[in-house]
């Protein structure tokens, strides 16, 4: 249930992806928001382009749906140089990664999501080819084994990852350029919606986008997303034009309140504030009362709660904060008294 939400912020496969590329930016004078980042690779590729060298090798970190693809196809873009995409689990072997990096032009970029996900054997073979542009591939194995080093032409790696603590410190320290990405604020993703509802020749309001853009979690992809559901339920509900009585509407079918949080996330709340008097609960204890997997709960729910203060997280377990129960227009429960322990201490005076 939890991979289909409307609001999930993972991609929904290479469907999605085919349908919001035509909303990508392809400039980055284009690209909002993520300010830091954008101002640091401009003056990295001005200066690559001087120097009439290739980017140096990126890393881009930070949660799903934020635009690191997105950043990968502008930086190819900019540099007037073609993209080749992988994954890191579509690479099982070093010998998947032969076709990608032989036919790489100079300053080509190829671009590696979920790169935590490489193997060790792939890490190692990659080494080489990230500092040397050059790969040592073996073609026979055992005692007649020979070993063939091939070199290659000046590329620019981009790699993008969701958990930057995964990346073993040798394979991160061969990037010369690190950036993490942050969730967007509304104005930005107001200024993202109206460009898209123009791609997508849809009238809108500022309120119906700013309606929208509460609701998107701070992440570009499921703004989209939205825009793309409410487009649809005014075109068969209403006369094609996005105002806020429509956009309310329409999220009141998807079940998607003020704050962007569904049902999951609210039967979440719910559960940790009624079932468990707020918490301190354990993740294991409510992913059993919700009937949800824990890793569900962990990398799905979660991370926005935290992000908006809903839920605070100890060494006893999860807590929901007042303001969650506020939204949900339930009492907010009193502090747990830990009862003082039936042992007497070891300092204490004898009765």
């Amino acid at each position: 249930m939890a991979r289909d939400r409307i609001i999930s912020q993972e991609s929904r496969g290479p469907n999605e992806e085919q349908l919001i590329q035509s909303l990508r930016p392809t400039r980055l004078d284009e690209c909002v928001g993520q300010r830091q980042v954008i101002e640091q690779l401009k003056i990295a590729m001005a200066a690559a382009r001087q120097r009439g060298e290739p980017l140096e090798h990126i890393l881009l970190d930070g949660p799903p749906g934020l635009g690191k693809t997105t950043l990968a196809h502008v930086v190819a873009h900019e540099m007037d140089t073609s993209i080749k995409i992988t994954s890191g689990p579509a690479l099982t072997k070093p010998g998947d990664l032969m076709p990608w990096l032989t036919n790489m032009e100079r300053g080509d970029v190829l671009f590696i999501d979920e790169i935590h996900r490489l193997s060790h054997s792939i890490e190692e073979f990659l080494y080489p080819a990230m500092e040397d542009f050059r790969i040592d591939f073996a073609i026979e194995s055992g005692m007649s084994g020979r070993t063939v080093n091939l070199p290659l032409k000046q590329f620019t790696l981009i790699g993008a990852t969701t958990r930057a603590g995964l990346l073993t410190a040798a394979m991160r320290d061969r990037f010369g350029l690190q950036f993490h990405f942050d969730f967007y604020n509304v104005e930005d993703l107001m200024t993202m919606l109206r460009r898209s509802a123009g791609k997508l020749s849809v009238p809108a309001e500022d309120g119906a986008l700013h309606a929208l853009a509460r609701r998107s979690r701070g992440t570009p992809r499921v703004a989209n997303r939205l825009l793309r559901r409410t487009r649809d339920y005014a075109q068969v509900r209403a006369d094609g034009h996005l105002t806020t009585e429509v956009v309310e509407q329409a999220l009141g079918i998807l079940q998607i309140d003020a704050l962007g949080l569904d049902e999951l996330d609210r039967s979440y709340l719910r559960a940790l504030i009624t079932t468990y008097g707020g918490g301190p609960a354990g993740v294991e204890a409510l992913a059993a009362t919700l009937g949800q997997e824990r890793d569900t709960l962990e990398d799905v729910v979660e991370p926005y709660l935290l992000q908006i203060g809903f839920v605070t997280r100890t060494r006893q377990g999860r807590m929901a904060t007042a303001p969650a129960c506020e939204h949900l227009h339930l009492p907010t429960p009193p502090p747990r008294v830990v009862p003082p322990p039936d042992e007497p201490n070891l300092f204490d005076e004898p009765a």
